[in-house]
């Protein structure tokens, strides 16, 4: 079986939460006999398929950039000769270039869209937007939200109740440290902190944890890309850190904490991270996935979203209880053994695979 993932950026040039996602099933499918190609825009793309793990990624030029939107001439072309060689099709929602190429080239295949997020900051073009998004949304065969709590609270999907499945997002194994001195070029850590990691976007709340920090003067490491402002002393910011890097933060600090406000924070693959690690944690309810991985006062704490002085009680509550600490760091490694593998996302993406192509 082929399958042919459609999404606006990819590896070699992006690898944040939805790439990650499309190469977790990537990889974690070939055992079911599945080869994957991955298409995507670039600034600069690569004029031959590039291999990445056990599957390929092909790029179309990206012609401009506009609401977030990447926009091409050349990718008609290129989704149609792949599409001709697949034997299904797997969208990654939203991205409206995407429903353009899907209804304007009718390649007559299986369907299936990953809904990962609502459109939720550009509410002005959604308006605009939303007679193409229904026409795409109610021409696949599929529709896959990423967690229960999604699929329950968000508006779009509600329209497509018969068409909707659940299939968690699931990542795999942490690799096994062998360099003690990872978090040397960081300079001085703190001996016990609470940790961020993530790109440092708008929905992502840092505004409320940096107030929280001043209010509790509790240390707080910062890791990803972006720039948070104006931090106190207690704040520690690190940028952009490696795979190992990250992995010796998840294990060093005392508790993570999830700050997001928005429900452009659909899922929170960050979260999967530290449970894997078996760390408490902290987020918000927005209704959606973060409260999925994250259960209150089991795996960690939630919260009210944009809330410093809750955010505050929450990170003084874990700090100062070391059993409760266990407890709910065990927790969350038991459920994401049970939930949130690699290896049971790709099943069930295989399952799916199969069914509709059937």
């Amino acid at each position: 079986m082929r399958v042919l993932h459609f999404f606006k950026t990819y590896l070699p040039d992006s690898f944040t939460g939805v790439e990650r996602v499309i190469h977790a099933i990537a990889e974690s499918t070939v055992e079911h006999g599945i080869v994957t190609d991955v298409l995507s825009l670039s600034p600069n793309p690569n004029p031959t398929p590039i291999p990445v793990g056990s599957h390929y990624s092909h790029q179309s030029r990206q012609d401009a950039y506009i609401a977030s939107t990447g926009l091409s001439r050349s990718v008609f072309r290129d989704f149609r000769r792949l599409a001709a060689q697949a034997d299904l099709v797997h969208y990654h929602f939203p991205w409206p270039m995407m429903d353009l190429v899907h209804l304007a080239v009718r390649h007559g295949k299986p369907s299936v869209v990953t809904y990962h997020s609502d459109v939720v900051k550009q509410q002005g073009l959604l308006r605009l937007y939303r007679p193409l998004m229904h026409r795409f949304l109610g021409s696949v065969d599929a529709i896959v939200a990423t967690s229960p709590n999604y699929a329950q609270t968000s508006p779009i999907l509600s329209h497509y109740r018969e068409k909707l499945r659940t299939i968690p997002i699931g990542i795999g194994p942490s690799a096994v440290l062998d360099d003690n001195s990872l978090l040397t070029r960081t300079g001085q850590m703190p001996p016990r902190f609470f940790l961020f990691l993530g790109a440092m976007r708008y929905y992502k709340g840092l505004p409320f944890l940096l107030e929280a920090a001043r209010i509790s003067g509790l240390p707080v490491v910062l890791a990803g890309s972006g720039d948070p402002g104006e931090t106190p002393p207690n704040v520690t910011v690190l940028g952009e850190v490696t795979e190992a890097e990250k992995q010796a933060l998840l294990e060093a600090c005392t508790a993570f904490v999830f700050p997001s406000h928005l429900r452009s924070e659909a899922f929170g693959v960050a979260l999967l991270e530290a449970a894997r690690a078996g760390k408490p944690m902290i987020s918000c309810e927005i209704g959606t996935g973060t409260s999925y991985v994250n259960l209150n006062k089991i795996t960690g704490l939630t919260i009210p979203p944009a809330d410093p002085q809750a955010l505050a009680a929450a990170m003084q509550s874990l700090w100062s209880d070391s059993l409760r600490r266990e407890q709910m760091g065990a927790a969350a490694r038991a459920r994401y053994e049970n939930l949130f593998t690699a290896k049971k996302m790709g099943n069930s993406y295989a399952a799916l695979y199969r069914e509709l192509i059937a």
